[in-house]
């Protein structure tokens, strides 16, 4: 019989039945899954479906898709919990992961990726909303940042396994994606089952809400998935294209990358809670814009593969950063909003993704620094909207334009 707990009852409960303890296997267990797959992606359909970049453009505005009807989320949660639904999307993606390699033709990896992502971008959706929800908003940059780093922690002993054994035991695509979508299948399944019900004090509207004082947040929001998708889906292929990666090189670079995530998360958590959002993101975008002109420079300059390494690990560290964009929203948010809104910043957030992939494939085909040139041009506006955030943003003062006296909800 399922239990439901409300948040201050919930602090009765066994420690590792707690909001907090469930936040954290789930941030453990989705990055399993997502990350083997994206290790070994860029691999498997050059070596098994001879994909160029329009192909990886498609494969990639294909995975955006259910990003972009994130939306749905919010008819959904009508009619099933969203811890459950996280779970249960969670538990899509770990089975579409492991069945990946099952389907090497072009019509069967976009159709295992449209699955498998709908588990990711349904899961992101509601666990952005219920950490929102669940963590105090005092403690929610710390506590975010350390669950980044728990993530980042599942992933380096994923990929250490992917990069010590890969070559050691002839490992192949089907085995290991095999083991990484199961695992986190597994681990959403002990959730589901595991875990009480909790119940947040808000209760969520659940309808479509759009709100002119989060107007700020919504073009952040787009800014950010357009910008993202540049470095998600031409930065590694850069690397394996341009500089003859192989799987275990191109892991070894992901695993750098979490061994900074799993050292700095918690500081940058720490850092946007002393320094306030407007600075963060402010710190973040100036920090992607040089890394986007130099990515250019690889291809202008003719800069080798250890410049291209080290400009991969800066852009992955500073998209850490993108933390103060939830607690920025959380700040200046109606209790009530968090679910809906997170649905559809969701969808804000996936637009771009939807045409860019394709579309800058094909650019990508006549000027591969063109397309790193365009990044550091929406990391740009980005920077000129992330100025318009005020030092202590809270309901009635979202953004520098804003009347600073609290003002009710719209």
């Amino acid at each position: 019989m399922t239990q439901y707990v409300t948040l201050e009852d919930a602090k009765h409960q066994p420690f590792w039945r707690r909001p907090v303890a469930l936040l954290f296997l789930m941030a453990l267990a989705m990055p399993i899954a997502f990350n083997t797959w994206s290790a070994l992606l860029n691999n498997f359909v050059i070596e098994v479906a001879a994909f160029d970049g329009s192909d990886i453009g498609l494969l990639h505005t294909v995975r955006e898709i259910p990003g972009f009807l994130a939306v749905g989320v919010i008819a959904i949660i009508l009619f099933v919990r969203e811890q459950v639904l996280g779970l249960v999307s969670l538990v899509l993606l770990g089975v579409a992961t492991a069945l990946t390699a099952w389907f090497p033709s072009m019509g069967g990896i976009l159709t295992i990726t449209m699955l498998s992502s709908i588990g990711f971008h349904y899961y992101e959706t509601v666990n952005q909303s219920l950490q929102l929800q669940w963590l105090k908003i005092e403690d929610a940059p710390r506590m975010i940042g350390w669950l980044m780093a728990a993530g980042s922690a599942a992933t380096l002993v994923a990929y250490l396994a992917i990069m010590g054994l890969w070559e050691t035991l002839s490992l192949s695509y089907n085995i290991v994606y095999l083991i990484g979508g199961g695992v986190t299948a597994v681990l959403a399944l002990v959730a589901l089952v595991a875990y009480p019900q909790f119940e947040a004090p808000t209760p969520q509207i659940k309808k479509m809400v759009l709100r002119k004082r989060y107007w700020l947040y919504y073009a952040l929001q787009f800014m950010s998935g357009a910008r993202r998708q540049i470095f998600v889906v031409f930065a590694g292929f850069m690397m394996v294209e341009r500089f003859g990666f192989d799987v275990h090189e191109i892991t070894m670079l992901y695993l750098i990358n979490l061994i900074a995530n799993m050292i700095f998360a918690p500081l940058m958590g720490r850092a946007v809670g002393f320094f306030g959002e407007r600075r963060t993101l402010s710190f973040e975008y100036i920090g992607l814009i040089m890394v986007f002109l130099a990515y250019g420079g690889v291809y202008y300059l003719g800069w080798g593969v250890v410049v291209a390494a080290t400009l991969y690990v800066l852009d992955h560290m500073f998209f850490a950063l993108a933390l103060a964009l939830k607690t920025y929203f959380q700040k200046i948010a109606d209790p009530a909003d968090i679910a809906p809104t997170a649905a559809v910043a969701f969808t804000i957030n996936h637009i771009a993704a939807v045409f860019l992939p394709v579309g800058l494939g094909l650019l990508w085909l006549v000027s591969p620094a063109a397309v790193f040139f365009l990044a550091a041009g929406m990391a740009l506006v980005s920077l000129l909207l992330s100025l318009m955030i005020p030092r202590h943003p809270v309901p009635g003062n979202e953004t520098i334009l804003s009347n600073p006296l609290p003002a009710p909800a719209e």
